[in-house]
Order: C-alpha cells, then structure tokens, then sequence
C-alpha cells in the first residue's frame, strides 16, 4: 500500500491548528451558532493527524486503502471541516456556508454530502459504534488500513460506547484507534458546588482504568503537545493484538483566555468584543484569518 509522504513538520502543524481556531470562531460567528469549546480541545489532534499520520489522498477522498477517521462527538464538525478544508478537500472559504441552508457542511458531519467525511455521526456513541463496524469490515475485506475514532469524555458516559468496546476487545480488533479527547468538562452533567461550575465527568484514572477493564491497550497524552501526539499515535500504531484506545488531556476551548476551562464556551457565540480579544490572542488582527 502507497504510504503518504510526511511534508510537515510539527511546528507546522501546530501553526494549522492555530489556523483552525481562528476559522472555526470565524465560522461559528458567521453562522450565529455551533461549537467552540470542543473544537478547539481536539484540534492540535487533529492537525497531527491529518498532516502528520493519516494515509490520505485530498484529491481522491474516496481512495479505498486511506485511513478513515470518525469524529464521533459529531457535534465538533466544525473542527473536522476546518482540518479537512486546510487540508484541501474542499475550499477554505466554503467554511463560512457552515450551518447554512443546503451547504456541505452542516452541525452534524454528513458522509453523504461532504468530502473526506467517512462517517454521519451526531447521536453520541453511535460513530464509535460506526468506526468499530468499518475496523471489522476492514478485516473482512483483507484491507490493510487503519480506523481512528474521536470520543468526547462526557460521551463516555453512553450505555453504547461501552457495548463498543467489549465487542472491540473480543474480537481483538487492533486496526482501530480510539482518542478520547479528555477536556473534562461537559455542557450538561455533573454540577459543581454552583449552576456556574461543571466538574470532570471522569476523576483521576478513573476513565482510563474503565477502558482497561474492557480489554483495550491504554495509553495517555498531553493532547496540545505535537510531538508528544505524534509520538503517541506511532506507539498506538505499533501496539498488535488488542484495540487501543489514546486518552487526550486537553483544555476546552484551549488558545483563548475566557474559553479555557469554561464549559459555557461547550456552545456558544461570541460578542464582537470577544471575537476581537479571542483574534488578538489567535495571533490574528481583529479581522480574522485572510
């Protein structure tokens, strides 16, 4: 199988998630809705792994030996689109359709419509579910590539994530890669001690030791370091025998002050106070991203 020829370096590829925040808040502003928090926890993920890790081809984005990858907290599309659009799958300007009326690029990704998308997710739990049905179907096929699934914490409280991952264990699926983008923060769930406080859906290692208990190999990361990123997925690449799943420490709404660590920015639409503030702090004028 052709393998995808590493062009970009990490600084690269932090400079593409960097790139990222500021079009999904662009794109959130412009649609008067959608995500912000969570995109911006996974996409120093993301950013590694589609201009670092994942066998891919742009231009053929229904070449049938990629690496396909299931964002399966469906409702980050927003960070998906940005990465793919960066990436080339379609024009960067067709982010701000996001939302609309009859775009490609809709609150929910839709594999039916959008380019480089390889599976609708939306309801949590069931892309994971989708991903595992791809890694099987894979091995049924006699294909030799690899799946990578995104899980958001809070929807690892889903009933079905964890039927996943007992069917995944028994039948040794290790063509699948699970990241759990670990932020700790949800929008609705566990109270803190105020209305104004959310605390972690999953404490100390109590989420990782779940996901060892149903068989999976675990490893953790600082999912806002790279390197470490890089390193991590080549080691969950390497690992043989069983599934293996990667818990990504993160900060919501990581590279603006106001967002980080506050589960309000879960969802949420800027003021033009706060788009400017969240563009200074992007490294961009007040204008956005050209």
């Amino acid at each position: 199988m052709t393998q995808t020829t590493l062009q970009y370096t990490p600084a690269d590829m932090a400079e593409f998630a960097r790139q990222a925040r500021v079009r999904i808040l662009e794109a959130v502003k412009h649609a008067g809705g959608g995500h912000v928090g969570g995109p911006y926890s996974a996409a120093d993920i993301l950013a590694a792994l589609y201009f670092g890790v994942m066998n891919i081809r742009p231009d053929e984005p229904d070449w049938p030996d990629r690496d396909r990858f299931v964002l399966s907290k469906g409702h980050s599309s927003i960070a998906l689109y940005t990465m793919l659009a960066l990436r080339g799958y379609f024009p960067v300007s067709e982010l701000l359709t996001f939302d609309a009326i009859n775009s490609r690029l809709q609150g929910h990704p839709d594999m039916t419509v959008t380019p480089g998308i390889d599976m609708s997710s939306g309801s949590l739990g069931l892309g994971f579910a989708g991903a595992l049905g791809i890694a099987l179907g894979t091995r049924v096929d006699h294909r030799d590539f690899t799946t990578y699934v995104m899980l958001g914490d809070g929807e690892c409280n889903e009933g079905i994530v964890w039927e996943g991952a007992h069917v995944a264990a028994r039948y040794g699926l290790d063509n699948i890669i699970a990241i759990v983008d670990h932020n700790k923060l949800q929008q609705f769930g566990w109270s803190g001690k105020s209305l104004d406080e959310r605390i972690t859906p999953y404490t100390e290692n109590q989420l990782a030791d779940r996901w060892r208990a149903f068989g999976w190999h675990v490893l953790e990361m600082d999912g806002h370091n790279i390197p470490e990123i890089l390193k991590t997925l080549a080691a969950a690449k390497a690992a043989a025998g069983s599934p293996v799943v990667i818990i990504a420490h993160t900060i919501k709404g990581k590279g603006v002050s106001y967002m980080e660590g506050n589960y309000k920015w879960h969802s949420k639409v800027p003021t033009d106070a706060e788009f400017a503030i969240a563009m200074r702090e992007l490294g961009e004028e007040e204008g956005g991203a050209a």
